[in-house]
C-alpha cells in the first residue's frame, strides 16, 4: 500500500471545504437571513393580535416600550343601604337591593340606623363616592320606627340648625324608599318625606326620586309594597349604572314646554330625573319653595317645572336665571304700564298704601286691661330687662359685648344663657346682670344623649365653660332641667361639677312637658313630682356643704340653692338691687374696666314668700296668673 495515497485520502475533504468555502460562507449568511426574518414575522404578527386585543385608549399609554400606569376614574365606590325597620320588611328590601348592587360589582353595605351614629359619620359621606339608600318605614302617628328614631331626630334638628347650613351635606348622594300604608292618609310616608326634605336640605344631592310603598294592596300603584319596591329598584339600578360611567345628560336651553326637549326623548326616565335636579338648583338658588313634599309624580312634569331642563352645569346656571329676572322685568313693567302696579301699591298721593285696614290694625293693638291704672301700664311697656336665651346661643354674637354696654346704657339688665361649649368667649364676656350655664347632665354620656353637642371635644369644653365661670365676678348661675329615667341618677357627678364652678347660685327645675312633638320623645312620664324634685334637690345640698337651699316656687316646680355668702344674719338676699347694679356697672365702664364689682355688691333681701318651705310655697291663691309668673322669674333674682 502506498503511504502516499493513505495521506492524500485523508485531507482530500478538508482541501474539497477550503476549495468550496465560498458556497459554505453563502449559506450560512441565507439561513440568518431567513431566521431573522422569520423572528420579524412573527413578532409583527404578535403585535397585531395584542392590538386587536388592547383597547385604543390603552394603546395611547403605551409609549418607548413601557406602559404609564394612570388610575380609572372612579364615579361611585360603593353603595351603603340603611334601613330602619319595626317589622323586618324594611331590613328584607334592604337585603333584595344589596343583591342587585352586588351585580355591578360595586362594594355594599347594610347598617340598621339603630346601630349609626349620623355625628361621627354622615359627614363621610360627602367625599366618599358612595351613594346612600335610606329605606325607611313609617310607624305609629307618622313617626320613624325605634330603631330610625334617634336618626331621624338629629337629622331634623340638624336641618334647622345654623350651626349646620345649607351645604353641610353638599357632595353626598343619596336616595330614599319610603314604607307606609294610604289607610292613613294624614301620614302616609310621613318619615321617608321627612328624611328626603331633611337630607336636602342640608345640601345632599337626589340622585333619583323618592320611592314610595303602599302597604294597603288596593291602593298601592303596583298591587303591593314588594312590587312598588320592585319597580323603584329597577329605577335605581338603573340609575346607578349611569352614574358608575359618570354619564352627564346634555341641558337644553331652558325654553322647552313642559319639559319635553329634543334631546330628552331617551326615556321618560331620563327627563324625570333630570327635570328634578333641575328643579332641586332652581329651588336652592331662589329659597322659594321646597320641591320635596309632593309626591313622585308631582316632582316631575307639573306645570311649575315645565321650563327647566337636565342637569345644569353652574357655568350655564347664571345665563338661566337672567333669563328668569328678564322675563320678570318685562312682566313688571307691562304691568306698570297698565296701571295695575300703580293702583295696587301706592295711594291717590303716590305713597304706598298701608298693610292693613285702620279697623284691622285697632283690632290688633292690645289695650288696656280692665282695672289697670294707665300709670302702670305705662310702666309695664317700658323695658327693664333683657334675657339671651339659648335660642341661636347668643355668646357666639360677634358684637355680644358691644351690646350688653348698649343694654346697660339704656338702664336695662342683662340675663345671658349659655350652654358650656365656648369657655373662650365666657372669659372674655363683658360683665352681665346673672350668667346662666345650663348643666343638662353630669356626664360625657349622657350629656352627649340629652344635648347632641357638635363638637368633637364636647366634653372638655363643657369643663372648662364651668371652671371659666368660676373666675367671673358678677352673679353666675347653673342650670339644671331634671328628666325623670334620664339624668336624675347622677347626684355625686353633679356635686363634682359645682366644684368646678362655684356658681352663686343653682335652679333646679322639672322638665316641662309642652306636648306630643316630632322633634322630642318627651311624654308626662318624664317630667318628675315637685316632691321628686324636692329630694333631688335635698339629696345635692348633702353633697354641696357650702350651698343651702333658699327659695321655692311649686307652681313652676323650681327649686333654688343659693351659697351660704348670700345668707347674712340668718337672712337670705338672693334677690337683685337693680338700681345698684346700674351705678356699679356704670362705675365700670367709666374706669375702663379697673373697677370690678361683685355678686354680694348688688343683692337684695329675698322677699319671704320666695323662701323656702314659706307657708305661700311660693304664690299666694289670690295671686292672677301674671303674678305667678313673674315671680317664678324672680326665683333666682330674674
Amino acid at each position: 500500500m502506498d503511504p502516499s495515497a493513505d495521506t492524500w485520502d485523508l485531507f482530500s475533504p478538508l482541501i474539497s471545504l477550503w476549495i468550496n468555502r465560498f458556497y459554505i460562507y453563502l449559506g450560512f449568511a441565507v439561513s440568518i437571513s431567513l431566521w431573522i426574518c422569520v423572528q420579524i414575522v412573527i413578532k409583527t404578527q404578535g403585535k397585531n393580535l395584542q392590538e386587536k386585543s388592547v383597547p385604543k385608549a390603552a394603546q395611547d399609554l403605551m409609549t418607548n416600550g413601557y406602559v404609564s400606569l394612570q388610575e380609572k376614574d372612579i364615579f361611585v365606590s360603593g353603595v351603603k343601604i340603611f334601613y330602619g325597620s319595626q317589622t323586618g320588611t324594611a331590613k328584607g328590601f334592604a337585603t333584595v337591593l344589596a343583591e342587585a348592587v352586588t351585580s355591578l360589582d360595586l362594594p355594599v353595605a347594610i347598617i340598621n340606623l339603630k346601630e349609626y351614629d349620623p355625628d361621627d359619620h354622615l359627614i363621610e359621606e360627602v367625599t366618599s363616592k358612595n351613594v346612600c339608600v335610606f329605606l325607611v318605614a313609617t310607624y305609629t302617628d307618622g313617626l320613624p320606627t325605634e330603631s330610625a328614631e334617634w336618626f331621624c331626630k338629629w337629622l331634623e334638628e340638624a336641618s334647622i340648625d345654623f350651626r349646620f347650613g345649607k351645604t353641610y351635606l353638599k357632595g353626598m348622594r343619596y336616595a330614599v324608599f319610603g314604607l307606609g300604608n294610604s289607610a292613613y292618609a294624614s301620614h302616609f310616608n310621613k318619615v321617608g318625606k321627612n328624611v328626603d326634605k331633611w337630607l336636602w336640605m342640608l345640601g345632599a344631592h337626589r340622585v333619583m326620586s323618592r320611592g314610595e310603598g303602599d302597604c294597603d294592596v288596593v291602593k298601592s300603584k303596583h298591587g303591593s309594597i314588594e312590587a312598588d319596591f320592585r319597580a323603584w329598584k329597577t329605577k335605581f339600578i338603573s340609575q346607578l349604572q349611569a352614574l358608575q360611567k359618570g354619564e352627564r345628560k346634555k341641558s337644553c336651553g331652558g325654553h322647552c314646554k313642559k319639559g319635553k326637549c329634543e334631546s330628552h326623548q331617551h326615556g321618560s326616565e331620563e327627563r324625570e330625573e333630570g327635570s328634578h335636579e333641575q328643579d332641586e338648583l332652581h329651588h336652592r338658588d331662589t329659597e322659594e319653595e321646597e320641591p320635596f313634599e309632593s309626591s313622585s309624580e308631582e316632582e316631575f312634569g307639573g306645570e311649575d317645572h315645565q321650563s327647566l331642563n337636565s342637569i345644569v352645569d353652574v357655568e350655564d346656571l347664571g345665563k338661566i336665571m337672567d333669563h328668569v329676572k328678564k322675563e320678570k322685568r318685562e312682566k313688571e313693567q307691562q304691568e306698570e304700564k297698565s296701571g295695575l302696579f300703580r293702583n295696587m301699591g301706592r295711594n291717590e298721593d303716590g305713597e304706598r298704601r298701608a298693610m292693613i285696614t285702620p279697623a284691622l290694625r285697632e283690632a290688633l293693638t292690645k289695650q288696656g286691661v280692665p282695672g289697670v291704672k294707665a300709670e302702670r301700664f305705662e310702666e309695664g311697656m317700658t323695658v327693664k330687662h333683657c334675657a339671651l336665651s339659648l335660642v341661636g346661643e347668643p355668646i357666639m354674637y360677634p358684637e355680644i359685648n358691644r351690646f350688653l354696654k348698649l343694654l346697660h346704657q339704656c338702664k336695662i339688665s342683662s340675663f345671658l344663657v349659655t350652654n358650656a361649649q365656648f369657655p373662650a368667649e365666657i372669659r372674655n364676656l363683658e360683665p352681665v346682670t346673672q350668667l346662666y350655664v345650663s348643666v343638662d347632665a353630669s356626664t360625657k354620656d349622657s350629656l352627649k344623649k340629652i344635648d347632641r353637642p357638635l363638637f368633637k371635644d364636647f366634653w372638655q369644653r363643657f369643663l372648662d365653660s364651668l371652671k371659666a365661670l368660676a373666675v367671673k365676678q358678677q352673679r353666675t348661675v347653673y342650670r339644671l332641667t331634671l328628666v325623670k329615667a334620664w339624668n336624675v341618677d347622677e347626684l355625686q357627678a353633679y356635686a363634682q361639677l359645682v366644684s368646678l364652678g362655684n356658681p352663686d347660685f343653682i335652679e333646679v327645675k322639672g322638665v316641662t312637658y309642652c306636648g306630643e312633638s316630632s322633634a322630642s320623645s318627651l311624654t308626662m312620664a318624664h317630667v318628675p313630682w315637685h316632691e321628686e324634685v324636692v329630694q333631688f334637690v335635698h339629696e345635692l345640698v348633702d353633697l354641696i356643704p357650702e350651698y343651702e337651699i333658699a327659695c321655692e316656687h311649686e307652681h313652676s316646680n323650681c327649686l333654688l340653692i343659693a351659697h351660704r355668702k348670700f345668707k347674712i344674719g340668718g337672712e337670705w338676699w338672693t334677690w337683685i338691687d337693680y338700681n345698684r347694679f346700674q351705678e356699679l356697672i356704670q362705675e365700670y365702664e367709666d374706669s375702663g374696666g379697673s373697677k370690678t364689682f361683685s355678686a354680694k355688691d348688688y343683692m337684695a333681701r329675698t322677699p319671704h314668700w320666695a323662701l323656702f318651705g314659706a307657708s305661700e310655697r311660693g304664690f299666694d291663691p289670690k295671686d292672677t296668673r301674671h303674678q305667678r309668673k313673674n315671680k317664678s322669674k324672680a326665683i333666682s333674682g330674674c
